[in-house]
């Protein structure tokens, strides 16, 4: 009799998933008993046993089926699988010796009883029990049929199912390792798929710490900043106010001190809008390069008479964020402020194409070719100023990156640098 091949893929199955195979095995239980029922009753009183014999084997039979559903309903794993594929065959070779031998159609249930056997067995233990099956079926078919068959058919008879019984198994073993295979896939896949989701949440969950810390650090500094800024502005304007009152060396070393605390405070601001997302969305608008130069010049504390201003063509506008520009320039024209002494410091305003491309040109000291590639990282100063805070170059390179421009240093001829901006603008 066939049994029910649940667990022929390892791992825990849920009930409610496993109860429409139960309900299959349980109605070919039920379909096999009957049809013995009606095997007996239809065969030939001359080729079975007394009628008798082989109702009480249906009934052992359908006895049989019941324990192992009551079984399974109650949730408890049942007899062996070694245990359940002997009595299938046992039974079912009964149902053959019983019912004719080597003409019982009962035969027809052997197929089932190897099958069901390899879904719950490894290939060669499904293989062998095929060969046993065989075997005993041979034997039924010498000792159950009637003196009418002659014995060499009933030896022809065993091996021909035999060999199918045989082939049954091996078949059935292919497919079962097919689907093994295949459920390992699958649950290598899922494993590797639970494994990056877990690799992405704790990744996501350290950037977001990351990130919340770099924000505090962030925070913190602009409060710094802001708390530094107040003191230092009214010291600023205190000193300027009390110089032109009274002017003395000492008024005019707190103001240079002030001023140049201011341009520090300037430069850790820009530094936290560089490395936070202070820098927000560019709010473009036009701008006309004449007055941004002007204004950025002054700034940078150069006196008119030190600002020579050229922007082709003259009525120039173009349309970007004017405080960014306005830093970049800023930063370079105090940069060159600092390093030319009384000299004039040169602005350029070029229209080329699509692109806006700036010049800020001093007369300093310069710098060599190896200064050329370091002056721009952050906290590095070439300059003679103690105290400087090495940010200004830095600050222009990062900011003209964030506009998707390129920034040049190069040296002038006759002495001095030359910084050039290339930033997109329309």
């Amino acid at each position: 009799m066939p049994a029910d091949p649940a667990g022929a893929v390892p791992g825990p199955t849920p009930p409610d998933r496993d109860r429409p195979d139960d309900l299959i095995v349980l109605a070919i239980r039920v379909g096999v008993v009957a049809s013995l029922g009606v095997l007996a009753v239809q065969t030939d009183v001359s080729r079975r046993a007394p009628l008798g014999v082989v109702l009480a084997l249906v009934a052992v039979a359908a006895l049989y089926a019941l324990l192992l559903a009551a079984a399974r309903v109650v949730g408890r794993t049942g007899p062996r699988p070694v245990i359940v594929s002997g009595t299938d065959a046992v039974l079912s070779l009964l149902a053959v010796g019983l019912t004719g031998g080597a003409s019982s159609l009962a035969v027809a249930v052997l197929p089932l009883v190897v099958i069901a056997n390899s879904l719950r067995t490894e290939r060669r233990r499904s293989e062998t029990f095929a060969l046993l099956v065989g075997a005993a079926y041979t034997a039924a078919c010498v000792l159950g049929s009637t003196p009418a068959v002659p014995p060499v058919d009933r030896v022809v008879t065993g091996l021909w199912w035999t060999f199918y019984l045989a082939a049954v198994a091996a078949l059935a073993g292919v497919f079962v390792r097919r689907l093994d295979r295949q459920y390992r896939a699958v649950a290598r896949a899922q494993a590797e798929t639970i494994a990056e989701r877990d690799a992405l949440v704790e990744e996501r969950d350290l950037r977001r710490r990351l990130l919340e810390s770099h924000q505090a650090r962030l925070d913190g500094l602009r409060v710094i900043v802001h708390e530094f800024r107040a003191p230092a502005v009214s010291l600023g304007a205190l000193a300027r106010a009390a110089a032109q009152d009274a002017p003395s060396p000492t008024l005019d070393l707190i103001r240079a001190n002030v001023e140049h605390l201011e341009e520090m405070l300037d430069g850790v601001s820009d530094v936290a809008r560089i490395d936070g997302p202070a820098l927000g969305p560019a709010r473009n608008r036009m701008i006309r390069p004449h007055d941004l130069a002007v204004a950025a010049l002054t700034a940078a504390g150069l006196p008119p008479e030190r600002q020579a201003i050229v922007v082709r063509p003259s009525a120039l506008t173009v349309h970007g964020d004017p405080q960014r520009l306005r830093r970049l320039i800023g930063n370079l024209a105090e940069n060159a402020a600092r390093h030319s002494g009384s000299a004039v410091v040169e602005l350029e305003f070029d229209r080329q194409g699509k692109d806006l491309v700036v010049e800020v040109r001093d007369r300093g000291p310069g710098l060599s070719e190896d200064q050329l590639g370091l002056v721009t990282h952050k906290y590095v100063s070439m300059g003679d100023r103690r105290g400087t805070s090495g940010l200004g170059l830095w600050i222009v390179s990062e900011l003209t990156a964030t506009m998707g421009g390129k920034l040049t240093l190069s040296a002038r001829d006759g002495g001095g640098l030359v910084a050039r901006l290339v930033l997109p603008a329309w």
